[in-house]
């Protein structure tokens, strides 16, 4: 068992070694996604700092952060134009309610998502689950405003993944996460996947998004009667195992939704701010939602931030005095002025660094170093999107997750596989030192976990 507060007491009263930062925090912290009695052989990453893409343990070895901090990190650790950005925040104007006040960052950030989306009127929540959670409530309440309050329910993609709080999980179709919460669900639809791999004999990625479509047409003529939006991860669906789609199943389903009075809530929570190719994955489509979720990288990976932009006709709804009309959802900290400012901060790089033509470079020079996985005996279907690279394992290890994470942690990566998914997802920044490192080591890893497999027996 971990130690604990009064074991940790009496190791300094009695003058024994200290217990290091990693076993601390393992007697005080309860550690997300994960079975914590495995900490007891698979060792926690003690991290002291971070610089540009690599983080450093407590030790003074370094990793590099392949993952981008769970998706978050886009400009690399300590950025110091975000970092000055918030230094001048915070001398100015650390906190206040939303709720009857504003301040100058939120109307900045409200007014430059309102003009890179064609949406307005953000709401501001903490995290990506939160602004799942506010796009589903307006849609329910604006049917209910404007009448039709049988409209409630939810369809989404089969394997899609909106976040863990209960109204996320909801339309999370991901069972690992769902299963043991189902009692408090109300639990929405699912459609087919355009999964691209799901590809038969000869058939393309689009007819694969059409044939998807058309399971959503037959569904929606059923119950859009009782249907208030259909909810879905555009181009990427990451906790699905990196799953990619042809940008022609947005359009078929924007038109199925105009035509069945459905909303259509896209969640760019993982796949807005570049790491599709382009600023928001939607754009490819050519379409615009009724609803977009954002956090993630909306604030360069610095502090938790998500908003929510919908249409003006959504907003028109909640418009007047009547308590019970308007849109009754709110955080202490909506709104933070220091999030908004990290937000504008990391937004004021894209303009500057002119991000999205870098990035294509970036990615072609990444894709040239990564070759030699893509064509590994073991990997099955890889795949690259702006900013993502995936590869499906094909290793009888039914932990490969877990094995595949301490190997790289070995050869300096943190990489966390999804299933027998490998993936990386990359801050923008990599030199090719760093590319180098990257490729050589993620297929070193690869290769140190395929000979941990039990080989057939030879027994006769």
């Amino acid at each position: 068992m971990p130690p604990h507060s009064a074991q940790l007491a009496a190791a300094q009263e009695k003058n024994l070694p200290l217990p290091t930062l990693a076993e601390r925090s393992l007697a005080a912290v309860w550690h997300p996604c994960t079975p914590m009695k495995r900490h007891e052989t698979e060792p926690l990453l003690a991290v002291a700092r971070a610089q540009g893409p690599w983080l450093y343990d407590t030790q003074g070895q370094r990793y590099l952060d392949a993952i981008s901090s769970w998706w978050v990190n886009l400009f690399g650790h300590s950025h110091p134009h975000i970092q000055a950005a918030l230094a001048e925040q915070l001398a100015e104007l650390d906190h206040v309610m939303l709720a009857g006040c504003t301040h100058t960052a939120v109307v900045e950030l409200s007014e430059k998502l309102a003009a890179l989306t064609g949406l307005g009127h953000a709401s501001y929540g903490s995290d990506g689950a939160s602004a799942t959670e506010m796009a589903l409530k307006m849609s329910v309440h604006y049917w209910c405003n404007v009448g039709l309050p049988e409209k409630n329910r939810f369809v989404g993609l089969a394997g899609g993944y909106h976040g863990e709080t209960v109204g996320a999980l909801s339309v999370t179709d991901v069972p690992i996460f769902r299963s043991a919460y189902a009692p408090m669900l109300r639990v929405s639809a699912t459609v087919a996947s355009p999964d691209a791999r799901q590809a038969l004999s000869g058939e393309s990625a689009a007819e694969v998004a059409s044939r998807a479509a058309a399971e959503l047409a037959a569904w929606l003529q059923q119950h859009h009667a009782q249907t208030a939006a259909l909810v879905l991860e555009p181009l990427l669906q990451c906790a699905a195992g990196m799953v990619v789609y042809d940008p022609l199943y947005l359009r078929l389903a924007r038109a199925l939704c105009e035509s069945y009075r459905v909303h259509l809530i896209v969640d760019e929570i993982a796949t807005g701010f570049g790491r599709t190719g382009s600023l928001f994955a939607y754009q490819q489509a050519g379409i615009r939602p009724d609803f977009v979720c954002l956090s993630k990288g909306l604030t360069g990976g610095t502090l938790p931030l998500s908003a929510v932009l919908t249409t003006d006709e959504v907003y028109q709804a909640f418009y007047g005095t009547d308590a019970a009309r308007a849109f009754l959802h709110s955080h202490s900290y909506t709104g933070n002025p220091l999030a908004c400012r990290a937000a504008l901060a990391t937004l004021e790089l894209f303009e500057q660094l002119d991000t999205l033509q870098v990035n294509q470079r970036l990615a072609q020079q990444i894709s040239s170093a990564l070759a030699p996985l893509n064509h590994h005996p073991r990997v099955r279907h890889a795949r690259h999107l702006g900013m993502v690279w995936a590869w499906d394992i094909e290793t009888g290890l039914d932990d490969f997750p877990q094995r595949y994470h301490a190997a790289a942690k070995a050869r300096g990566l943190l990489l966390r596989p999804i299933g027998k998914t490998l993936y990386c997802m990359p801050p923008y920044i990599l030199q090719s030192e760093d590319i180098k490192h990257l490729a050589s080591q993620m297929v070193a890893a690869l290769e140190d976990c395929l000979r941990q497999e039990t080989p057939p027996s030879t027994a006769v």
